[in-house]
């Protein structure tokens, strides 16, 4: 009977002892980092010379289909500007890319952000461990 009530004891604590421990159920080792978020953000792509010159060939074609005289050439170099605009805007666009984002809690109570191409392996809450500018399971 008291073996009994001591490991009812005991798993009412350890019970409660989670329940009020936080993030962390076991220590972290010095590489290692618990996973607080993980979730996918878009990032503009790169601009460049083929959207910028593509973009002010159209735009002064249509800006020059506008005006007279030295209106028309003002018409034409402002297509041409809006144009090149336009089309490294476009060209960002068509480049972008997804990305995911893991937040991380390190040992030291620092987070700190990590960058993948692919979704990760992890979620939150599993612990990772960090090489330098990479985190792995």
């Amino acid at each position: 009977m008291k073996q009994l009530a001591l490991a009812a004891a005991i798993a009412t604590a350890a019970f409660a002892a989670q329940a009020q421990g936080g993030n962390h159920t076991t220590p972290l080792c010095d590489v290692c980092a618990q996973v607080q978020s993980v979730h996918k953000e878009t990032r503009k792509g790169q601009g460049g010379a083929a959207g910028i010159v593509g973009g002010a060939v159209v735009g002064g074609l249509i800006g020059n289909q506008f005006g007279h005289g030295n209106g028309k050439a003002l018409a034409t170099v402002g297509g041409a500007a809006a144009g090149g605009y336009a089309g490294n805007e476009v060209q960002k666009h068509v480049t972008s890319k997804d990305v995911w984002v893991t937040s991380v809690h390190m040992k030291d109570g620092s987070t700190r952000k990590f960058e993948q191409a692919t979704a990760p392996a992890w979620k939150t809450g599993t612990v990772v461990k960090v090489h330098g500018q990479k985190i792995s399971l």
